[in-house]
C-alpha cells in the first residue's frame, strides 16, 4: 500500500478531469448517429432514462467508492473491493476487470486518437483532398491507415510517427502524476474543447440556407431532422438498449477510472454535486455540441434526410474522418474549421486516454510500491508492445474484437458487479451516509432506491437479453471470415494473458 498518495488541486480540476475522462471521441460522433438513427428527439427519452436511472446512480457509486477506497490506500477495484466489510477473498479478483478493462480500451483508443492529430495537421498544411469526392477522401484514410497503397500514402509511416507523437504526448502526463499532469491538462484542455466546440456549432448554425436555389436544405430543417421526435422508435428494445449503451460511453461509468480518480480526493471532499457537475459538463458537449455540429451540417450539405441518414449509417471512422472533412471543404476557410474539428477531437481523445492509463499506474504504485517512474515505464513499454498488433491488424477486426471486450462487455459486467457489491454486500445505508460525507448536495432519496432495486436490475437485464441473443454466436465467431479468426482469437488471448498477470499480481499481493 503506497502511504503518500497524491490528491487533487482543487475542486474545479477533479470535475475537470472527470469531466475529460467522460468526454471523448464517442460524444461528437457516436452521439449524434445514435441519436438520428434512434428516433431522433425520441431517442432522447430512453437517453435520459437511461442517464437518471443507470449512469448517474453509477457515477455517485463509483465517486464513493473510489473516495473509500483512496482513504484506506488504494485506488483501484481490487483494493477497493476486497476492504469492503462482507466481501471475501473472491471480491479482489472481480475487481481486476476495473484495472484490465481501460488498459483493453487503451490499446486501441490511443491509435485511433492519433488519426485525430494527423488528420489536424494534413487540414491545416492542405494535405486533406478537400476538393476530391468521397472516394477520394476514403482512399486518403485507407491508405493512412494501411489497408491500401494510394497515391496519398504508399505504407505506414506516418501513422506510426503520428502514434509515436499521442504516446509520448499521454504518457509525459501520465509520468507528471495526478495535479502536475492530468489535472493541469484538464484545466487547460478542457476549456478549449468547450471553446472550439462552441466556435464549431455557431459556425454550423449560422450556415443558414447554403444554397438558396435548395431552400429545403437549411439549417432549420436540419435541427428539426435531428431533434423531432419520431414515437414509433421506442417500440424498438434496441433503441432503448442503445440509448443504455450510450450513456456507459459518456459517461466513464463501468470502466474503473472514476474509481480510480475518486480515490485521490479527500476523506470530506465532496462528491454529490462534484460528480454531477461533471456529469453535466458531458451532457453538455455531447447533447448541446456534439447534436448541433456533425448531423446537422451532413444535412445541409449532403442532400438533406438521405443525405445525413447515409453519414449516422456510415460508422464512427467514416463521419468523422471522411463526412466531416468534405463537409468542411464546401464552406470558406474549410481547411482552418476542418482543423479546429479534429483539435476538438484530440483533445476529447487525449483528456480520455490518459483516465485509461492512470488505473494500472495507481495498482502498481498502491498494490506494488512501485514508484511512478518505475510504474510509467513498465507500463509504457507493455501498451507499446499491446498497439503494435492494433495498428497492423486492423483489417483484420483486431480493434473491433478489443473495443467488444473492453468497450462493451467488461463495462455492464463490471458494473454490476460495483453496484451489487456497493448496495448489498457493503449495504446501501452505510453506502448512502458515505456518499453525503462533505456533500454539497443532498441527494434525492429515492435515489437510495434506484441504486439499490433498479439499477441492478437494468444491468441484469441488459447482461440477459444480450446473452440470449448474441452470447453464443459472438463466442463462435458466426458471420467473421475464416482469415479474419486468427487474429480475433490472438485478440482474445491477449486480453486473456493480460487478464492473467493482473490477477496473478492480485494473488501475489494479498
Amino acid at each position: 500500500m503506497n502511504p503518500q498518495r497524491e490528491h487533487w488541486g482543487s475542486r474545479l480540476g477533479v470535475i475537470l478531469a472527470v469531466a475529460g475522462s467522460a468526454v471523448g471521441l464517442g460524444n461528437f460522433l457516436r452521439f449524434p448517429a445514435k441519436a438520428v438513427l434512434g428516433g431522433g428527439g425520441a431517442f432522447m427519452i430512453p437517453y435520459f432514462v437511461a442517464f437518471l436511472l443507470l449512469g448517474i446512480p453509477l457515477m455517485w457509486v463509483e465517486w464513493t467508492l473510489g473516495r473509500m477506497g483512496g482513504a484506506l490506500g488504494h485506488g483501484t477495484a481490487p483494493g477497493i473491493f476486497d476492504k469492503l466489510d462482507g466481501t471475501g477473498r473472491w471480491a479482489k479478483y472481480l475487481g481486476t476487470i476495473g484495472v484490465l478493462g481501460p488498459f483493453v480500451i487503451l490499446i486501441y483508443y490511443m491509435y485511433i486518437e492519433s488519426w485525430t492529430l494527423a488528420y489536424a495537421w494534413y487540414s491545416f498544411t492542405g494535405h486533406l483532398p478537400f476538393g476530391g469526392g468521397h472516394d477520394q477522401m476514403r482512399s486518403f484514410l485507407a491508405g493512412y491507415q494501411g489497408l491500401e497503397r494510394n497515391q496519398y500514402f504508399s505504407g505506414l509511416a506516418p501513422a506510426l510517427a503520428f502514434f509515436g507523437i499521442t504516446f509520448l504526448v499521454n504518457f509525459f502526463f501520465i509520468y507528471r502524476g495526478v495535479r502536475g499532469g492530468i489535472e493541469k491538462l484538464s484545466r487547460y484542455g478542457m476549456p478549449v474543447l468547450l471553446g472550439i466546440g462552441v466556435l464549431l456549432m455557431v459556425r454550423v448554425l449560422t450556415l443558414g440556407t447554403p444554397d438558396p436555389a435548395l431552400p429545403e436544405l437549411s439549417i432549420k430543417n436540419a435541427l428539426g431532422f435531428v431533434w423531432n421526435p419520431n414515437f414509433s422508435e421506442l417500440r424498438n428494445a434496441k433503441v432503448w438498449i442503445e440509448a443504455a449503451g450510450q450513456i456507459f460511453f459518456t459517461l466513464s461509468v463501468g470502466i474503473g477510472v472514476i474509481l480510480t480518480y475518486a480515490s485521490y480526493l479527500r476523506r470530506k471532499d465532496d462528491i454529490a454535486l462534484s460528480g454531477l457537475s461533471a456529469s453535466a459538463t458531458n451532457g453538455f458537449c455531447e447533447v448541446i455540441l456534439g447534436g448541433s455540429i456533425v448531423i446537422p451540417a451532413a444535412f445541409v450539405f449532403l442532400g438533406g434526410t438521405a443525405g445525413a441518414m447515409s453519414a449516422a449509417q456510415s460508422g464512427t471512422f467514416n463521419l468523422g474522418f471522411v463526412t466531416m472533412p468534405l463537409i468542411f471543404g464546401k464552406i470558406p476557410a474549410g481547411f482552418l474549421f476542418s482543423g479546429l474539428w479534429f483539435i476538438l477531437l484530440f483533445i476529447a481523445g487525449i483528456t480520455s486516454s490518459v483516465s485509461l492509463i492512470q488505473p494500472a499506474v495507481s495498482f502498481l504504485e498502491d498494490e506494488l510500491g512501485w514508484g511512478r517512474r518505475r510504474s510509467v515505464a513498465v507500463l509504457g513499454a507493455v501498451a507499446l508492445a499491446a498497439c503494435l498488433p492494433a495498428i497492423f491488424f486492423l483489417a483484420h477486426g483486431f480493434v473491433d474484437e478489443l473495443d467488444f471486450w473492453g468497450g462493451t462487455l467488461f463495462l455492464v459486467v463490471f458494473a454490476t458487479i460495483e453496484v451489487i457489491l456497493f448496495a448489498w454486500v457493503y449495504g446501501i445505508d452505510r453506502g448512502w451516509e458515505e456518499m453525503h460525507q462533505g456533500a454539497r448536495l443532498r441527494i434525492p432519496l429515492f435515489y437510495k432506491h434506484v441504486i439499490k432495486y433498479v439499477t441492478p436490475l437494468f444491468l441484469l437485464g441488459l447482461l440477459g437479453v444480450w446473452s440470449y441473443q448474441q452470447f453464443w454466436p459472438f463466442i463462435a465467431m458466426k458471420g467473421v471470415s475464416p482469415g479474419d479468426q486468427p487474429y480475433q482469437w490472438a485478440a482474445r488471448l491477449l486480453i486473456l494473458a493480460l487478464w492473467a498477470v493482473i490477477a496473478g499480481l492480485v494473488a501475489w499481493v494479498w
